[in-house]
């Protein structure tokens, strides 16, 4: 995949894991970060098989790990704000909206997410969702999608602490894990803000679920991205992504489902 003018080094986030490894005196491994092809094109999925389920497990009492943003966020910390903009408040993300209306080319993926707060659904909150297209380009910032903001949204928990994204299954680019980012606000207001935040991470997708879809039709190039890289070697994930690995159901003809539960 080509490589981008932006900075490509993730923004570090220490958790709480990151901060007993430099208490034991372990030293921080420099960051790869998250960069996008910027020359893409378009495809659409054809393969029907069905991936095994991987589990997305949360150790009790246990919270979500904090995870860079990345160079890509547009929430205003890095250049663009997207959140202010009317339109950004949507479950399909797999359009752009304002001045485009381009559709990202892809196998269907369905994000659900289960907020809890000490150990109660988190009714009322809100979450960013962004990932990468089916070629690794982040709308706004990858030189071949500046004018979109396809792949980018936020939704409001119910009184149970679900809610659910419409969305492509994001492309492998070179040197990261296939990731989804989100970031959970404590409403809707605060998210459409571009306030504080109460957690930002990142979803680890299953090596299995990615295999199966990177076989389909316009995901060539990340079968070799994906194959040069691993969860142990990943910069985000190689401390563990038990937490972060959503379970995933489904087929790539009628769409995959990645759900996870996130503890806040």
């Amino acid at each position: 995949m080509g490589s981008m003018d932006n900075d490509s080094h993730d923004f570090p986030s220490f958790d709480r894991r990151r901060a007993l490894l430099l208490l034991g005196g372990a030293g921080l491994a420099t960051l790869v970060g998250c960069a996008g092809s910027d020359s893409p094109t378009s495809a659409s999925a054809s393969s029907t098989s069905s991936p095994s389920t991987t589990a997305g497990a949360t150790a009790s009492g246990a919270t979500i790990p904090q995870e860079t943003a990345g160079p890509f966020p547009a929430d205003g910390s890095n250049g663009p704000n997207v959140l202010t903009e009317s339109g950004v408040v949507r479950r399909d993300i797999t359009s752009s909206f304002g001045s485009s209306s381009t559709v990202a080319k892809g196998v269907r993926l369905t994000i659900e997410l289960a907020l809890t707060k000490a150990g109660s659904p988190y009714a009322g909150a809100a979450v960013y969702v962004w990932h990468c297209d089916m070629d690794g380009n982040y709308s706004i910032y990858s030189d071949a999608v500046t004018q979109e903001n396809y792949l980018r949204g936020v939704q409001e928990a119910d009184g149970s602490g679900k809610l659910s994204f419409a969305s492509i299954f994001p492309g492998a680019y070179s040197g990261r894990w296939p990731h989804i980012h989100f970031e959970v606000y404590p409403s809707l207001a605060e998210a459409t803000k571009a306030g504080t935040s109460v957690a930002t991470s990142q979803l680890a997708l299953p090596e299995d679920s990615c295999k199966l879809v990177y076989a389909t039709t316009g995901y060539e190039q990340s079968v070799t991205n994906l194959a040069r890289t691993s969860l142990a070697t990943d910069n985000v994930f190689s401390d563990g992504a038990t937490q972060e690995t959503p379970t995933v159901t489904g087929d790539v003809g009628t769409g995959l489902t990645a759900a996870l539960t996130v503890p806040v």
